[in-house]
């Protein structure tokens, strides 16, 4: 059903003519005058919509997609063919798939694509995508336990797309000439009108001819085909900051794949796993660590010498009587913490747990005295 056709009016009548021809059809078919009730209601229904600036750019957009008050299909449960009665959605999502016509057929996705492209959800949308935009990058990699005291340099090859050096990411051969997609007219999208159950929309699309970029190349790189990346090893440095632990995540802006034809590269994703020591365990920024002391040294005290991670000797004061398992707690030499400015102070601590070492072999003196001081009661 046209509006236009119903008031008898072309497309480019004025409002005046609008007003006029509904005026005389009214006066015509006016049930109150022996008019017929059904066409009386038609009449209103497109001078309703006509008659109003919104209602009718709307409609000759979408077709009956947005008018207002206009009545449901026939045999439409809640519409009574009412104006104003509005679409019932309930009954209309109970019998999503239905055909309505022999040429229009109800597919309930039509609704969402209907509202996209109203308020801007779809096109507008797309036209915002970078669709050239390379792939980002996601690569795990493992440092030891030692790179997170100070902030360390990780060099690999990583296989990915780059900018094509023939064509330094034209996509064209060099000295080619760069035309405007004749389909879209140099947009990157095409129209394409949509009959659904609502009614005619048009929907913008992506070129299909230029996929979406609005030019093609008069001869594509010999090299890349017209991509303007190819596929190559490349050397990645990245920057592991110290005190970094398990499962954190690095970003490398722009070292993803290279984009197509100029378009914006991805990013690179390194997710970072630290080795287990054999001599430490880091528990947050802490570090936790065993030292033996002989059974003499436990007993009457002493300094021994503990390793820390980076490498150097520290002396450790061991007080008489220390018993076996004690842990004892040096300051400022653990893990640092992750974000800290290089400079400033944040370190994690390392605890020492003193374990008494008891020999499988002794000497006959090592015997001797060990008998004279269990005969003392030790």
């Amino acid at each position: 059903m046209d509006y236009y056709t119903i008031l008898g009016v072309p497309k480019t009548a004025s409002e005046d003519e609008i007003k006029k021809a509904y005026r005389k059809l009214a006066h015509k078919y006016h049930p109150d005058k022996g008019g017929d009730e059904k066409k009386f209601k038609e009449i209103n229904e497109a001078y309703q919509v006509l008659s109003n600036k919104q209602k009718r750019e709307q409609y000759d957009r979408f077709g009956r997609v947005f008018e207002a008050g206009g009545a449901g299909p026939e045999g439409y449960p809640g519409s009574g063919g009412e104006p104003g009665a509005g679409w019932d959605f309930n009954w209309m999502w109970g019998n999503r798939g239905q055909g309505f016509g022999p040429d229009v057929e109800f597919d309930f996705a039509d609704l969402g694509d209907m509202f996209e492209d109203f308020f801007g959800f779809g096109a507008r949308s797309q036209q915002k995508k970078d669709l050239k935009k390379g792939k980002d990058i996601h690569v795990d990699i493992e440092i030891p336990l030692e790179a997170t005291l100070k902030g360390t340099i990780k060099n690999f090859s990583l296989s990915k797309m780059i900018v094509c050096s023939r064509c330094k990411g034209s996509g064209a051969e060099p000295g080619a000439k760069i035309n405007e997609c004749f389909s879209c007219r140099g947009t990157g999208q095409v129209q394409r009108i949509k009959k659904t159950f609502f009614g005619s929309f048009t929907k913008l699309g992506i070129c299909p001819e230029c996929n979406g970029e609005g030019q093609r190349p008069e001869k594509p790189c010999n090299v890349c085909k017209g991509e303007g990346r190819i596929r190559d090893e490349e050397k990645i440095e990245v920057f592991i900051p110290a005190g970094i632990d398990t499962n954190q995540i690095i970003r490398v802006d722009g070292k993803g794949d290279a984009g197509k034809k100029g378009g914006r590269p991805g990013n690179l994703y390194v997710r970072v796993f630290v080795k287990k020591h054999p001599l430490f365990e880091r528990k947050g920024d802490d570090l936790y660590a065993l030292a033996e002391i002989n059974f003499s040294q436990a007993v009457l005290g002493d300094e021994v010498e503990v390793t820390t991670l980076d490498g150097k000797e520290i002396l450790l004061k061991v007080p008489a009587g220390t018993e076996s398992g004690r842990v004892f707690r040096i300051s400022g030499k653990g893990i640092p913490h992750f974000g800290v400015p290089r400079g400033y102070p944040g370190k994690g601590d390392l605890y020492v747990e003193l374990v008494i070492k008891t020999p499988k072999k002794l000497t006959k003196k090592q015997k001797e005295l060990l008998e004279k001081l269990k005969e003392e009661g030790l």
